[in-house]
Order: structure tokens, then sequence, then C-alpha cells
């Protein structure tokens, strides 16, 4: 038998333990050697040699700390909120996030003396940490099942049929072929599709497969925000991986230099979901993330975009005018596309030739003749409206303007009576029209041409299920952009978080600058006006910028004020 080491320490709850006779001193001190040999605490290496029962040191602790007592056995493991706590927080401390309650995030631990875990919990979720006394050799099977997701995953996908998904690969030109090869076996097969289904349940708009030295990770980006789902052994990282690059017909025998791809899966009849597939090398193998494209998303209805009833009124007076330039602006995923395609689906009808030219086209829509660019064998923007002013179009649609030739051609078009809807990357409407000039574009074009500018974000909805109200002291809510005398039935509310949402928001909503050229407007363009003159002269024609849309939005209990920070933060 070793001998106890003389430096022991009891800690409080192996101290705990002696004083309930379910251990002696001697035999903790001995125990503890052994338990430092295996590289595990005192209190898992008892329960794993069966030393102490479980059970009985969990029921006799909530007595003595009165803290309440849970079966594991009663839990969904694969519902947790596990994403709240980082991973090797859940390992250091042996803890598990068992649901969320308001701001309070209940902890399962076995240990109820370990406080330290609360305070580092708390500092890294900025939630409020409680304790849920648990089974030690429970919760040690808990914490390898909640985090390793890929072995639950296989094993659950044994019941559904996700071997005979209709998936094909290629680009939307390519013939539909079965797709089968010597690396796609059956459980790769299932699992790569229970991802792609699961992405497409929770809404999310890209997926991440991220490979790493000692770890492989999978992502989904749902209402902007990315969160993990899975995080599959680093041995079967390259058959994932070519699982999906089989799947969008790109060359799996490559892995030095970026590749495109495209999935198509039919889901029904009538629906069809596309993914826009791309690899890229990285330091530990390839990087791939998937685009979700949802021609369903386009067809939501003007009515849910966000806007505010006279920003609404100026666009639909805008694309409905004969002819003019349209631009809408705004960073990368701020909705740009969804909002064109909203008010292109308005004018689709069988009086009007629609002609667009994307790259790529993202969602494809029944009446549109849509041009996919192809740089490699000359196809651009610029070429493809030139072709399009010889097809007799009525309205035109560029995915974005990039260099004068293309911005000179859609001027042009938009002032020989076509309709022009477009997007540029700037940060706010009055930005829009010094880039243009800073292109190359006269000032005269542009005042003629251009009809409507709208800079636009996306901010998270709250959840209407659990969204409370927020209390700001006033100095807070004044800075913000609130007036003093609204402070008095001012009623704002903050996120929470519950089973029906991500973290407290659900969904998202448009936040619009939407911005006419008045008489005022055009002879300061004309005059060689900078933004931010441009900027004073939109706000004297009571123009809302997008901090004054955010706002909006967070009085009417849409949003919250942190969200509206988040994405209109200069």
């Amino acid at each position: 038998m070793p001998t106890a080491p003389t430096d022991f320490q009891l800690s409080g709850f192996i101290k705990f333990l002696i004083l309930e006779g379910l251990l002696t001193e001697s035999e903790a001190k001995i125990h503890n050697q052994e338990a430092q040999k295996n590289n595990l605490p005192l209190l898992s290496y008892l329960a794993a040699s069966h030393l102490v029962d479980s059970k009985v040191v969990a029921t006799k602790a909530s007595n003595e700390y009165g803290v309440s007592f849970l079966d594991l056995d009663a839990l969904d493991l694969h519902s947790l909120p596990i994403s709240l706590i980082n991973e090797k927080l859940i390992r250091k401390h042996r803890i598990l996030p068992v649901f969320m309650r308001g701001k309070i995030l209940f902890i399962a631990q076995s240990d109820p003396t370990n406080l330290l875990a609360l305070d580092e919990i708390k500092f890294q979720s900025r939630l409020h940490p409680e304790t849920i006394l648990v089974e030690e050799n429970k919760l040690a099977k808990a914490i390898e099942i909640a985090l390793e997701v890929v072995d639950t995953s296989m094993t659950d996908l044994l019941d559904e049929d996700l071997d005979n998904l209709d998936i094909s690969g290629g680009d939307q030109e390519s013939t539909k072929t079965d797709i089968d090869t010597d690396i796609d076996d059956a459980p790769i097969v299932r699992f790569v599709n229970k991802i792609l289904l699961d992405a497409i349940k929770k809404g999310a708009s890209d997926i991440h497969m991220e490979p790493y030295e000692k770890n492989f990770r999978i992502r989904f980006r749902a209402d902007g925000i990315l969160y993990q789902v899975a995080s599959p052994p680093t041995n079967i990282a390259s058959r994932i991986i070519s699982r999906v690059k089989v799947m969008a017909k790109m060359d799996i025998a490559e892995r030095r230099v970026p590749q495109d791809g495209r999935i198509k899966m039919n889901l029904s009849k009538h629906l069809a979901i596309d993914f826009r597939v791309n690899s890229c090398p990285t330091l530990f193998g390839e990087k791939v993330v998937l685009r979700i494209l949802d021609p369903t998303s386009a067809q939501i209805g003007i009515e849910k975009l966000g806007f505010e009833p006279e920003q609404e009124k100026l666009f639909l007076h805008a694309i409905n005018k004969p002819y003019g330039m349209v631009l809408v602006t705004g960073p990368t995923g701020s909705g740009k596309t969804v909002t064109l395609y909203t008010g292109l689906n308005l004018l689709n009808s069988i009086e009007r030739n629609i002609c667009t030219a994307e790259d790529p086209v993202e969602i494809t829509v029944e009446g549109i003749n849509q041009v996919n660019m192809n740089v490699k064998a000359g196809l651009t923007f610029a070429s493809a409206l030139r072709a399009f002013l010889r097809q007799d179009p009525d309205v035109i649609m560029v995915g974005e303007i990039r260099d004068l030739e293309t911005a000179d051609i859609a001027v042009k078009a938009a002032q020989t009576g076509h309709l022009v809807l477009s997007t540029l990357h700037t940060n706010d409407a009055p930005q829009t029209l010094n880039r243009l000039m800073q292109m190359g574009i006269e000032p005269f074009n542009i005042v003629s041409a251009v009809i409507l500018i709208m800079a636009q974000r996306l901010a998270r909805r709250l959840c209407e299920y659990c969204k409370i109200p927020a209390d700001f002291p006033e100095h807070i809510l004044v800075s913000a952009g609130f007036t003093e005398d609204e402070l008095k039935t001012l009623k704002i509310y903050s996120s929470v978080g519950c089973e029906h949402c991500t973290n407290g928001y659900k969904g998202r909503v448009g936040i619009y600058q939407v911005m006419t050229l008045s008489e005022n407007m055009r002879a300061l363009i004309l005059e060689g006006g900078n933004a931010m003159q441009l900027a004073e002269q939109a706000k004297a024609e009571g123009i809302n910028d997008l901090r004054a849309s955010g706002l909006n939005k967070v009085r009417m209990g849409i949003t919250s004020l942190e969200e509206i920070d988040r994405v209109t933060k200069e």
C-alpha cells in the first residue's frame, strides 16, 4: 500500500466527507496520491474507483450546504446550453451548464465548495451562476457526452433516413449525378447530412468547418453571430471535409489552393436549398465554409423587412419609377441582397423584363433573368451590363458596383430609360455619393441618375418569450441618443435567454437610412460637397441616420440598446 504524503492539505469538501464518515483522513491522503498519479481530482478518483457512493455523497452534501440536488439522467444532454461556457472551463472545473433562467445560469457540480469555478464562469459568461449538486460519476460521463457532439450525433442518426437525401452538386448548369466515392462511408455521410439539416432548421446563414492542431470545430452563424455546434475528433476531420467537397463537385485531391463549389438539397418537391461552398487551405488543413442560400428569404414581404412607414413609402415610390438608380449600401451580411430581391419580387410581372448580374447568384427567382459572373471567361459586371442593354430590359440589378466601368454603364442605363438597382460598400447613404465621385462619376451624372440611396444594417430581434424591462441610468440613455423629455415614459428591454431563442434573440430586423435626393442635396453635390456636408443636409431634411432608426427599434421593444450599440458603433 502506498504511503501517505506528508504535505497533503484537506480541502473543504474532503473534510466534509471525513466528518460524514464516508472516508478516513489517512484514506483521503493515500487516495489523493493515487488521484495525482492518474491526473484526477480526488473526488473523481474516489467515484471512478467506487471507493465512495456518488449518490450518497451528493445527497448528504445537498443537505449540508443547502444546495438543490439533480439527477442527470433526467436531462437531455444534447439540448444543454453548452455554448455559454468555454470548453476549457468545463473540463478544468468539471462543471456543466444545465439551464438558464433570466440572467441566472444553473451549473451542475459535484463539489459545492469549488467557488473559484463560479467566479470564473461569472467573469467569462457575464451571467450569475448557481450550483446544482449532481453525482460525480454521472457528471463525468455527462461532460464527455455534451462536449463530444459527434459521437451522439452518429448514433442518433441511425434512426433517421439521412442516407437517401436528394442531394446534387456542382453549378446550376450541371446535370444531377449520384455522389458516391470510397471516402463517403455511411457514418460520415449521415453526419454531414445531419449538420446541413440542423443548420437549415436553426435558421443559420453559414456553416464553418475549421481544423486546428488539437481540435476540429463546426460552427453555425445564426442571426449574424457564430456559435459552436460540434467538435468532431480530429482524426475524422479530413473525411468530413472530403465528403463536403465531393458533394460540391470539388477536387478532393487538390488541397493547396482555394476552391468553390455548390450543393443543392431538395427538401421537398417545392423547396430546394442551395449551399455555396468555399474551401481554403489553412495551417492544419482545409477550412470549409458553406453559405446557405434559401430562396424563401427573398419572399418575406416588404412589411417584414423593418422599414418605418415613411421609409417604406420612399422605397416603393423609387422602385416603381420607370427609370433611375436605386442604391443599397452596407457591409457584407447586412441584408442588401434580400432587400433588393424583395423589391424585384414586387416588380416581377409578365409586363417587365428583369435582368440581374451577380457574383454569385444567391437567390434564384422564377421570371427573372439571372447571370452569374465568370471573370475567368470574361463575363464581368461591365460586360453583362452591356449585354443587358441589347436585351430590351426594363429593370436591371447589378450585384455590386466595384469599378468606374461598371458604375459608368449603370449610370448611363439609368439615364436612358431603365430602372437600375445595385449595391455599394459604404458606411452610410451620404458616403455613397462621395464614393461614386471618387470612382470618377461626374456630379452632374450622379444627380441626373440617382433617385434613392439606402444604407442598412441587421439587428437581432429580442425574443418575445423572455425579454425583460431594462433599467439604465438616465445619463446613459441620454448619451445613447434619447431625449430627456421621453425618459419618464421610455420603456426599453434587455435580452435574457430561453429555450425559444439564442441568448435572448431570435431573428433579425433591418435598420435603414433612406435618403432621396432633394433639390438642396443635388445642388450640394454639384458644388462638390463632401460626405459630412451631405450628412448634415440629410439631417436638416429630417432623414434619420442608422443610429436614429435603431433607437426607434429600441423604443418599439423590437431590439435592445446593447444590440443597437453593436451594429451602429462608429
